[in-house]
């Protein structure tokens, strides 16, 4: 069954096909890849593997599976071999049905948005995923969180190889589907944080007075510090706030300060 599986993911590509745009960047410079894996091993270990745990490196090159450790096996159902013959390929077939379509939204985003960057930002970038995995045997759905960062970019800033540290988390979190974001810190110094949620675009429109009351937030004025500002009272802040909160469809305040800051209103 194995073989005739892993045939099959050869003859398709249906998945590696949507990181084409990956695939075409003109990578330049020479890599010492056994330098890398060696590296790679080193951090493994300085971590301390555990079954829960899982640390992979795409090759965006050949749209592969550069270096992996731990118990894909027992998490997933595939075999090791899988992952080394396909291994692109055998990581999206074990994402839940229902989460690819975003998965591969996000990768579209993930690469528009990295090739945005200035050289220096790109080596700042990093970004996060939660997914669901599906057990190839016992059809157990498994939830998976990651972070991810470039782990080499060549001369010309084209993302060569990334690397995943992805651990299991054993109560299901709030978010019922795929979920991602992304940051990285400009060139000026400011921190810029992007999700799922944050606004389509940055056609936010925010009244004079929102505005106003953005630029106090993100000083780290309190309510009453801008009531104070504006002579109004701490309710009407508070009805500001809400509204900003409902404008950007941020879940809570934190939320809406990590999109204020990710965004020029």
């Amino acid at each position: 069954m194995d073989k005739v599986l892993l045939k099959d993911l050869k003859k398709q590509d249906k998945y590696t096909k949507f990181f084409k745009e990956w695939k075409d960047q003109e990578f330049n410079g020479e890599i010492d890849e056994q330098k890398l894996k060696d590296e790679l091993a080193a951090i493994s270990k300085t971590i301390g593997m555990q079954e829960s745990l899982v640390i992979a490196c795409f090759d965006y090159r050949n749209l592969n599976l550069a270096f992996f450790t731990g118990n894909v096996e027992k998490l997933t159902g595939y075999p090791e071999s899988m992952f080394r013959n396909k291994g692109m390929e055998t990581s999206f077939t074990m994402i839940h049905p229902d989460d690819r379509p975003e998965l591969f939204r996000f990768q579209k985003i993930v690469f528009d948005a990295f090739h945005g960057l200035s050289i220096s930002e790109r080596h700042t970038f990093e970004f996060s995923y939660t997914t669901r995995w599906v057990h190839r045997t016992t059809g157990e759905v498994i939830w998976m969180t990651s972070k991810v960062r470039p782990y080499v970019i060549d001369e010309t800033g084209n993302f060569i190889m990334d690397l995943h540290i992805i651990i299991q988390l054993f109560t299901p979190p709030k978010t019922k589907s795929y979920d991602w974001n992304y940051t990285y810190t400009k060139d000026n110094g400011s921190k810029i944080f992007v999700s799922k949620n944050s606004p389509v675009g940055k056609a936010v429109k925010l009244t004079t007075k929102e505005r106003e009351i953005v630029n106090l937030i993100l000083e780290g004025k309190e309510s009453k510090e801008i009531g104070e500002i504006f002579n109004i009272s701490i309710f009407t802040v508070a009805t500001h706030r809400k509204n900003i909160l409902r404008k950007l469809r941020a879940k809570n305040v934190g939320e809406m300060v990590k999109i204020l800051a990710s965004y020029d209103f």
